[in-house]
């Protein structure tokens, strides 16, 4: 089949998303403006410098036009940390998703623990086992059509890392070990795991 998007694609669901995959899950946490934390999941998220290390998150409207937390708490805080979500960790990641009404405690809802940061005030999750302390640093508009608003490309330079060392083995991520999770279309999921890794070296010119 072919699609123009702008014209519809005549399908019962939005194909787009699933053609995108696997797209890494960025999982934040802010601050709110009283001082206590947000958790929220993002599936348009991914590294684009790493000198410094830079990365960012797409964060859409919601419907009544307002901006969503994670991205209002990291423009206004200045700062925001990624956790890596994991197999272990995909029921608490999905049930920090949840809508729920401002002053909702996500954390406490996702039965997760905070652990403190050691660059910024914004806590971390303790059991993820890969944590990326960032500061904010800018904030790029995307025209979108909905009535709501453009999204917002949230970047921020990571400025501090937790490796959990279980993951590590002589100097080197074992990606294996942490299970990390990746969102496709619909409410599908993909894991990395021994199986599905393989490995590809870089010819020589």
């Amino acid at each position: 089949m072919f699609y123009e998007p702008k014209h519809g694609h005549g399908l019962a669901r939005d194909p787009f998303k699933a053609l995108i995959a696997p797209r890494p899950i960025g999982w934040f946490t802010t601050l709110n403006e009283d001082g206590t934390t947000n958790l929220g999941p993002y599936s348009f998220f991914n590294a684009v410098g790493d000198e410094p290390p830079v990365i960012f998150f797409s964060a859409g409207p919601r419907s009544d036009g307002r901006l969503k937390d994670s991205a209002r708490n990291a423009e206004e805080r200045g700062e925001f940390v990624h956790n890596m979500v994991t197999w272990d960790l995909r029921e608490a990641m999905n049930t920090s998703s949840t809508a729920v009404e401002p002053g909702v405690d996500e954390v406490a809802l996702a039965d997760l623990v905070l652990a403190e940061s050691k660059v910024i005030r914004t806590p971390r999750l303790a059991a993820s086992p890969v944590s990326m302390e960032c500061r904010y640093t800018q904030t790029i508009e995307i025209a979108q059509n909905s009535k709501a608003g453009p999204s917002r490309l949230i970047f921020g330079e990571v400025v501090g890392i937790h490796i959990d060392e279980s993951i590590m083995t002589d100097g080197r991520i074992e990606l294996a070990k942490a299970k990390p999770i990746a969102r496709l279309g619909y409410a599908e999921y993909a894991v990395v795991n021994a199986d599905t890794i393989f490995r590809i070296v870089r010819p020589d010119v």
